[in-house]
This record gives C-alpha cells, structure tokens and sequence, in this order.
C-alpha cells in the first residue's frame, strides 16, 4: 500500500513519492535557542522521530536535517538582559533541548545545522536574489521583493492584498511593499554581525532555512516539516526566495505540519501563565510517558496537555509494557511443536494488527490509530498467556518468536512500550519496582509450596490493592499491572 501524506500546499492527500527512489530528504525547523523549551518544543521532534523511524521501515533512506536558528532577535535581546554573549546563551538552551530529545527516545537527526555557521552559504543566496531581481537594497539592509514572485501566497492559501490588511508588520517606509521581509539586516551596536558585500550585518530570519535546506539536501527535495504557525510567513517565504533564487518548482514537494498544542483546553500562552517547561515535566514523568502522550493523538490535530492526560498516558503505556511482559513470558513457557493452536491463533492476531498498524501508518502518519492496533496485539498476548495458564495449551516456539518481532519492530517505530530500561526515567526506580515485584513473587511462590496458602493470599490481596494482579497457572505463576 502506498503512503499518503496531508500536503499543506495542495490541502489534500497525496500519494508520496520521492524524487530519488528509495531516498527521502526532510528538512524540519529546529528551534530559535533564547530560553528553555517549553511542552510546545517536545512535539515536533516526536512527530518528525515517528515519520523518519516509519519511512526508514518502509525501507527509504532519510536524510534528516534540523536546523537552529542560533542568530535571532529574541536571542540578542534575552543574551543582553543576562549580560552573556549570544553564542554562549544559544549553546546553553541547545543543549538542553538535546538532553530532552534523548529523554523523549528521540534519534538524533543526520545533520543539524546553525545559522552562525552558514553565513557563506546565506550571503551567496542573497546574491542570486540580488541578481535575479527579487530583494533590493537599502541603506545597507536587504529586502526580498514579494511582488516579484507570482506564487507568493500559495501555501497559505492567501492573496497578497488580503495577507497585507490582516499582517502585523512594522511600517518602514523604506520597503517598497508592506510585506517585503529583511534577507539581510545592517549591523547595530552591541549585536553580532557578519561582513557582507552590503556591509556588517546577519541574516534576517526566513532566508536561513532556505540555504541550509539547499546545502545539505539540494535545490528542490521532498518533505518539509514544521509546526502550524511557521506555515506564514517562515515557510511562505521559504518558497518564494528558494523558487526565485533557483528558478526552479516546486521548492519542496510535500510540505507537512504538527498541530498546536492546548494546555488543560486552552491556548498556550505567555499572557494566561500556562506554559509548562519540558524539564519542569519530566521530573515528574519518565519521558517515555511525555512521547506516548504525543503519539495519542494525530500530528496534525490540537494536542491538550495536562496532568491528567500524563496520567492517562502513563496507564496506558503500562498496558504495552505488561504486553511486552507477556510476550517474554511465553517464550520462555514455549514448549510445543510448530503449529500448534494457540500459538497459530496468536501469530494470526499479531500480522492482522501488524497490517493493521501500517494502514494506519501510511494514512497520514495516523499514531493514534496505529497505537490502537498495538494495543489490540497486546490483548491478542494477554489471552493467550491466560490461556496457557488456565488450561495448559502449548504455543510453539517459532510462532512467540514471530510475534514477538512483530510486536519489536512495531513498537520500535513509535519509540514506546519495549521491555528495556527507561532512559528517561530518574534513576532506575521502574526496574526496581518491577524486581521487587519478581522477588514478592518468588516468596509466595515458595509459601504455596509450603502449603502456607494464607500468606499466599495475604500477598495476592495486598498487591491487589496496589494494582498488581497475581495469575497463576499450570507454567507457573506471574504478575501484571491491572489496566
């Protein structure tokens, strides 16, 4: 089944086929490093994780850039309230974005380019405008003419007359229409500033992504990500300076974008005091539970955050954990032929979810819909270890074997549920728990078969009360979290 992809461009589905076949270019826009990320920061990296980990298993090859913008106003003016330099400040809160990134299961991308560091690159792209007759000069700034490109507006969907009269721009008389955007900003006292054939100076905002994304994945490539609100002006200006400095259409061929994200319903926003700080939120949660929370609902759809939502994550995320528990207890229970009943029943359960899993997949990137199939293998598991113990069926081994890679490869996709140790989580207090729970275990075990049944139910009951529910079998005994 062929993969399809919501283009923000044509606002429909398409079939996604790269230009390179089995070679997917992705640019996504990193983030602007002024001040520590806030929860709106963790979802793009998750959504962008997820699509790269999919097309990857779908066997592309992705080349993964993400920038940052490393040169920006918000950073000069945050670097002078600290009295620190703007490099200093900027590597501070990359840094912490990157320790985040690793909590949340993220994989690092292939390149990872700064704006301070392609300054060459963004002054030669200039250049071509200059001389193609898109961006003038004045007084030592340089302006992309947007009434020199005919699509301007086709992303957004918007003429230019109506994006003049609902714009928020600054009015410089100066400019020759209200929306043309500064490619190269004249250099002030106190800010960092670079030599130009227009003098001292940086690079305005938009321009950098375009000659970033040019370096690493060519004139014209496949994806582009971002958030809803990079859509106009960041990405609208990407294409009309990339198309007028190349000539060449279209710029990018699917240009794809993650919903905004709610807190407790209501818009994130400095002025109502709800932003939540990643860091502030995963001293409270293993970072496994932040990123199944973000897999739950669809990338382009509005995230709500809140405790309770974390909370339900965290019980969900326990159900797939219990699953991959399962799954290692009937491989070490498995002790009949191939093709056997039960394992036959179990292997046929897991491909249909697998199935299952990738339909959902290649719709749109639908995580929600495919951590639905997930969770329908896991009860898939969960009966035929009930069924094991209950009635002493065998499952062959070759056939656990394959539902377990199964459930492997799918839940390494979305970067959740495995049975290894949670990196995200402080210390190790979740493979703590879990060994105490396996040594209660191995104690009623050997009460029972000193025919003590009252400590034995003692301890079946008082984990009862903790969540933990105790099934026995004629394989043995094990422990679950109840869900």
């Amino acid at each position: 089944m062929a993969i399809k992809v919501y283009n923000t461009l044509s606002r429909k589905k398409e079939e996604f086929v790269p230009r390179t076949p089995g070679r997917v270019g992705m640019y996504v826009c990193g983030i602007t490093p002024y001040n520590h990320p806030h929860i709106g920061n963790a979802r793009p990296p998750v959504v962008w994780d997820v699509i790269r980990r999919y097309l990857e298993y779908r066997g592309y090859q992705v080349d993964h850039v993400q920038n940052y913008t490393d040169v920006d106003d918000k950073i000069i003016a945050a670097a002078q309230r600290e009295g620190v330099d703007c490099a200093r400040l900027a590597r501070r809160y990359i840094d912490e974005y990157e320790q985040i990134c690793r909590q949340l299961g993220v994989l690092p991308p292939a390149v990872t380019p700064r704006v301070s560091e392609h300054i060459p690159e963004i002054v030669a792209m200039i250049g071509q405008l200059l001389d193609n007759g898109h961006a003038y000069r004045v007084d030592g700034d340089v302006y992309f003419r947007v009434e020199s490109f005919a699509g301007y507006g086709k992303l957004s969907g918007r003429s230019l007359d109506d994006m003049q009269a609902g714009a928020r721009v600054e009015v410089d008389e100066r400019k020759e229409h209200p929306l043309d955007f500064a490619l190269w900003k004249s250099a002030k006292p106190g800010e960092p500033a670079w030599d130009s054939p227009w003098g001292p100076g940086r690079p305005g905002w938009h321009i950098e992504c375009s000659a970033m994304s040019m370096k690493y994945l060519g004139q014209q490539f496949d994806l582009h990500g971002g958030g809803s609100d990079l859509i106009f002006p960041h990405h609208e200006n990407e294409i009309a300076q990339s198309e007028g400095a190349t000539g060449l259409a279209p710029f990018v061929r699917y240009w794809l974008h993650n919903g905004f994200v709610t807190v407790d319903q209501e818009k994130m926003s400095k002025s109502l005091g709800n932003f939540s700080l990643v860091r502030e939120i995963l001293d409270r949660y293993p970072g496994e539970v932040l990123r199944f929370l973000i897999l739950s609902a669809h990338y382009r759809s509005p995230l709500d955050f809140s405790d309770e939502r974390l909370d339900e994550a965290r019980r969900s995320l326990s159900r797939l954990v219990n699953g991959a528990r399962g799954l290692a207890w009937l491989r070490r229970a498995a002790a009949g032929s191939p093709g056997s009943p039960a394992g036959l029943q179990l292997l046929a359960e897991a491909e249909r979810c697998r199935d299952g899993f990738c339909a959902a997949m290649d719709d749109d990137f639908n995580t929600a819909l495919a951590l639905a199939e997930l969770f329908g293998l896991v009860k898939a598991v969960n009966a035929c270890v009930s069924q094991v113990k209950s009635s002493g069926a065998q499952v062959g081994r070759a056939e656990v074997e394959k539902v377990a890679e199964i459930f492997d490869v799918l839940t390494g996709i979305l970067g959740v549920g495995r049975l290894q140790p949670d990196t995200a989580a402080p210390d190790s207090d979740e493979q703590l728990v879990d060994g105490l729970l396996d040594l209660l275990l191995e104690v009623r075990q050997k009460a029972r078969q000193n025919r003590d049944f009252a400590t034995a139910d003692w301890l079946r009951q008082e984990l009862a009360g903790l969540g933990i529910v105790i099934e026995d079998g004629r394989q043995g005994s094990s422990w679950r979290r109840q869900s």
